[in-house]
């Protein structure tokens, strides 16, 4: 049987970490300063990058910088992308209202957020289909399927990481009711749970199985070995999905969980889920929220639509390797592929392909 002991030793780690990532929600809730508002010049920059794309007949799915010029915005979105992946953790910019956005133009709401998403990193593929940009839309599904995830359903999503170094979300369309954003720091959940059970917090360091859901790479196993928690190079880095730990379970070579790992999972979700901790905030029609995985966790509330359909809640999603990001433990080459900044995380599956959906589905 595989080992299940942590692969640090926690004597040697920082009782508490201070880091910028290391916040408090209400705290953060007090100041915008967290927003970033795109000027009126800013979005027809914007707005012309996307005209001149959408007239080239160029493929979106193989966009680069140099396709979607962007004179001043680019510096800006440097310094956003700094302030992510070495700051805070993460970052909204707000008012990418263009006219795309109005007459509900898929294919130049994509050619846009892939553009804007060519500055901060490459687009990695989201699933096996080799959808480099996501939909983020209830299709009627339920994650009581093995093969769903929960973004494509109305559920709730509980706090989580994506498979990348930093996700973004352009949001179209919002719900009826609810379909919050939420935020926490994973560098502030070890803080917290060293405080006040560090006989659980070594738990978390140790290799635990997350399932695929059905999205097998090549050569690998139908779940990743990772622990929640890993310390490299000095960093604290986080990858969690509690669902789709239980849901490995279903593997007959997957051990049940024990009552020591089910007691340190719960501490983890309960701080997560504490009003103290996490930050909530509610995405406008172009915004677009950029979170950095390893130092946050993420998650969505359960949501009511509209009962038309070109009212639905309707966010775009981009999963970014940016060629600057931080070194990340030799484990996560399991989920990651590579450890290649710039060149790494996502989802490849045999035989896939790049594409841009317009579509959910």
């Amino acid at each position: 049987m595989e080992t299940t002991a942590p692969i640090v030793d926690l004597s040697r780690l920082p009782a508490r970490i201070d880091a910028p990532a290391a916040w408090y929600g209400p705290e953060l809730a007090r100041s915008d300063a967290w927003i970033e508002h795109l000027t009126p010049a800013e979005v027809e920059e914007v707005d012309a990058a996307v005209r001149r794309f959408a007239e080239s007949g160029a493929d979106p799915a193989r966009m680069r910088r140099e396709d979607f010029p962007l004179p001043t915005l680019a510096a800006r979105l440097r310094r956003v992308l700094a302030e992510v992946l070495e700051g805070r953790g993460f970052a909204l910019l707000r008012g990418l209202r263009g006219p795309w956005l109005d007459r509900k133009d898929a294919r130049a709401a994509a050619i846009a957020f892939l553009g804007i998403g060519s500055h901060l990193g490459s687009a990695r593929s989201q699933n096996a289909k080799g959808h480099v940009l996501g939909h983020v839309k209830d299709l009627g599904l339920s994650s009581q399927d093995p093969s769903v995830r929960i973004y494509q359903t109305r559920e709730r999503q509980t706090f989580h990481t994506d498979s990348c170094d930093v996700v973004a979300l352009l949001c179209l369309r919002t719900a009826r009711v609810g379909g919050l954003s939420a935020l926490v720091s994973s560098i502030t959940l070890y803080n917290e749970v060293r405080r006040a059970r560090p006989d659980l917090a070594e738990v978390l360091f140790a290799p635990i199985e997350t399932d695929r859901r059905g999205e097998v790479p090549a050569g690998e196993r139908p779940y990743f070995r990772i622990p929640v928690l890993s310390w490299h190079a000095g960093l604290l880095t986080a990858i969690y999905q509690r669902q789709y730990i239980e849901s490995a379970r279903r593997f007959p070579d997957v051990p049940p969980l024990t009552a020591r790992q089910v007691e340190a999972l719960d501490l983890f979700d309960a701080l997560a889920n504490d009003p103290a901790l996490h930050l909530t905030m509610e995405l406008q029609p172009g915004d677009i929220q950029l979170v950095h995985n390893h130092t946050l966790l993420h998650d969505r509330t359960a949501f009511e639509d509209w009962p038309e359909p070109d009212r639905k809640r309707h966010l775009l999603r981009l999963w970014l390797a940016p060629p600057g990001a931080r070194a990340l433990p030799p484990v996560f080459r399991e989920r990651f592929g590579s450890l290649t900044p710039g060149d790494r995380g996502g989802i490849v599956v045999p035989g896939m392909r790049p594409v841009v959906p317009l579509e959910a589905g």
